[in-house]
């Protein structure tokens, strides 16, 4: 009888050992998901400003109907745009084009967002 316990005992140490492996794993995980999901949405609001910016007229301090000047005029007095919790953010501008890179601040997270912003679209990728 005192074998069979103590097998039992051994299998219950090996499932609980193996239950924290994958768990903490799985939180990793999520960590790095919830770290893209913010550095998306942030350079997705970052593009929506650049695009009112964009549509404003000269006259009201935006750029009218271009995003030269975008960096100098809204982007260097937003200073709170240019860091969030999991990452910076970095931008190139055209007469007709922004693009936003969000780099996430954990160095173990070998990817980059990228944000391409027109007159009437945003569309982001995650490379």
């Amino acid at each position: 009888m005192g074998q069979q316990q103590l097998l039992l005992i051994v299998l219950g140490v090996i499932l609980v050992g193996v239950a924290v492996v994958l768990g903490i794993q799985y939180f990793g995980v999520g960590a790095e998901e919830g770290a893209k999901d913010e550095l998306v949405a942030h350079s997705i609001t970052v593009g929506a400003n650049a695009q009112q910016w964009y549509k404003k007229p000269v006259a009201m301090g935006g750029g009218g109907n271009l995003f030269t000047g975008f960096t100098t005029d809204f982007w260097a007095l937003q200073t709170d745009l240019h860091n969030s919790t999991n990452g910076t953010y970095t931008i190139n501008e055209a007469p007709q084009l922004i693009i936003i890179t969000g780099t996430p601040s954990t160095a173990s997270y070998l990817w980059d967002v990228t944000t391409r912003v027109t007159a009437d679209s945003i569309s982001t990728t995650i490379q």
